[in-house]
């Protein structure tokens, strides 16, 4: 199996690296220090699994994936993160993520997770197995069924979540406009959209929005 390892920390991507390397049937084919990296390096070397942190900076995991699940929706994405909130969880499954992997977790405990996603199964970190299972429980059906639908919970389209992760991270206009491929002007429209879902103005609120979105970890 072919692995792809996206962390925003150099010292995890080479500890999960050097961890998996024992594994005769894993073959690491590339990292990523960010979201925009991953996307581009799946593209490229189109590996079998993405161990997909999900706080990065420029583009965050759940955006990253839900690029990545669009373009290759064979392709298969274990999340890791320190974070257990309800928002994390719910939009990366919401995404295609087929794992959800806390990283306290031991190692063998990750190598188990690789192995169900490999037989085609979904595996979920034992704390975020029992949230997800007392959420079910707690919902009515017809709201169950409305999440499964996997509709996004946020007013805003994806490349509105790019734009405004990279204003709560502080680039400018010109940098946005760069990093996307797009002018100024539309990344001027991208925010004056934001401020109009959401009826926030300054660039402060709209961080501490982000923030409490999981868009961005500030």
């Amino acid at each position: 199996m072919n692995i792809l390892i996206a962390d925003d920390h150099g010292i995890i991507r080479d500890g999960i690296r050097a961890l998996l390397s024992s594994d005769p049937d894993i073959e690491v084919v590339g990292t990523a220090a960010n979201g925009r990296q991953a996307v581009e390096l799946t593209m490229e070397l189109k590996p079998d699994l993405i161990i997909m942190d999900v706080a990065m900076p420029e583009l965050n995991g759940v955006e990253a994936t839900r690029q990545l699940m669009k373009a290759l929706p064979k392709l298969r994405i274990l999340a890791l993160s320190v974070h257990s909130d309800h928002r994390y969880v719910n939009e990366m499954l919401r995404a295609g993520a087929a794992g959800y992997l806390l990283k306290d977790s031991v190692f063998d405990e990750l190598r188990f997770a690789i192995s169900a996603i490999r037989r085609g199964q979904a595996y979920l970190s034992p704390p975020v197995a029992h949230f997800v299972l007392n959420e079910y429980r707690q919902k009515p059906s017809r709201q169950v069924f409305r999440d499964s639908q996997l509709t996004p919970s946020s007013p805003l389209t994806n490349r509105e979540r790019e734009v405004l992760q990279l204003l709560a991270e502080g680039h400018t206009m010109r940098v946005i406009a760069e990093r996307l491929c797009i002018s100024i002007k539309t990344v001027e429209t991208h925010r004056k959209q934001i401020s109009d879902k959401l009826g926030i103005r300054t660039i402060i609120d709209l961080t501490k929005y982000a923030i409490r979105e999981g868009i961005t970890s500030g």
